[in-house]
C-alpha cells in the first residue's frame, strides 16, 4: 500500500489527482502538502486566503501539512523548508509524494530531482492527459468540479478572466494560445466542489486586483 501526500494547490489539478488516487487500491492518501506565504496569509500563487485552504482540507477529510514560506522567498530557503516537511512526512509514515502536473517536463524533473534519495517516490496521476479532454471532462456539469479562476496572467489572458468559474462557457472563450487547464501559467484556481471532496466549500467574490504583474480575484469565505 502506497501511503501519499499530495502536493495541494487548491486549484482543480489538484482536486482532479485526489480523485485519481482515491480510485488506486494501492493508494492511502495520508495528506495534503501546501506552501503558503506567510506574509500574506495566502496559498502560494494562487493567492487563496489560508481559512479557504482549511476548509478544503477539513472538506477532503485530510490532514494538511502546511509550509509556511516568508516572503520573498529565495530559492535555498523554499528547498530547506520543503526538505524538512519531506523528513517530517517520512516520519508520519508517508511512502509518496503526489503532484497534479500535467505535462512539463521541468517542473516533472524538479520535482524528481529532489525528492531522489528522500525515501519519498514522486507520482504523477494526471501526467500525460490531453488537457482539452480533461478540462471538458472537469467542467462536465454532472460528474465535474466547481471552481474559479483566483489568478490571471494578463500577458497571456485578459483580466475579465480573474474570478469567472471553470466551466465549459469560459473554455469556449478561451484564446486558442491558452491551454484549456492553463498548465503554462496563463491562470491558477480554487475548488470549491469536487468528487473527492465530501462537501462543498462556500465563497463570494470578492476584489479583483493587480499585483506583482497578474490579477488576482479574492475570495471569501461564504
Amino acid at each position: 500500500m502506497k501511503r501519499v501526500i499530495l502536493s495541494w494547490s487548491s486549484g482543480k489539478d489538484s482536486a482532479w489527482a485526489l480523485g485519481e488516487l482515491h480510485r488506486d487500491p494501492d493508494v492511502e492518501v495520508v495528506g495534503l502538502l501546501t506552501t503558503v506565504n506567510k506574509t500574506h496569509g495566502r496559498v502560494a500563487m494562487h493567492a487563496v486566503r489560508e481559512e479557504l485552504l482549511r476548509s478544503q482540507a477539513a472538506a477532503a477529510g485530510l490532514a494538511l501539512e502546511q509550509i509556511d514560506l516568508p516572503w520573498p522567498c529565495p530559492n535555498g530557503v523554499y528547498e530547506d523548508l520543503m526538505a524538512g516537511a519531506v523528513e517530517r512526512l517520512l516520519s508520519a509514515g508517508a511512502t509518496h509524494m503526489a503532484f497534479g502536473d500535467l505535462f512539463l517536463e521541468d517542473i516533472r524533473a524538479y520535482r524528481e530531482e529532489r525528492l531522489a534519495g528522500t525515501g519519498l517516490k514522486p507520482l504523477f496521476p494526471l501526467w500525460g492527459r490531453d488537457t482539452s479532454e480533461l478540462a471538458h471532462a472537469m467542467t462536465d456539469p454532472e460528474t465535474g468540479l466547481e471552481a474559479y479562476l483566483t489568478c490571471v496572467d494578463p500577458k497571456q489572458l485578459a483580466q475579465e478572466f480573474a474570478g469567472r468559474r471553470y466551466d465549459r462557457k469560459l473554455l469556449d472563450e478561451l484564446p486558442s494560445s491558452v491551454d484549456s487547464c492553463g498548465e503554462n501559467g496563463e491562470f491558477h484556481t480554487f475548488v470549491t466542489r469536487a468528487p473527492a471532496l465530501r462537501e462543498d466549500v462556500a465563497v463570494t467574490l470578492g476584489e479583483v486586483v493587480e499585483r506583482d504583474g497578474f490579477w488576482f480575484a479574492d475570495l471569501l469565505p461564504d
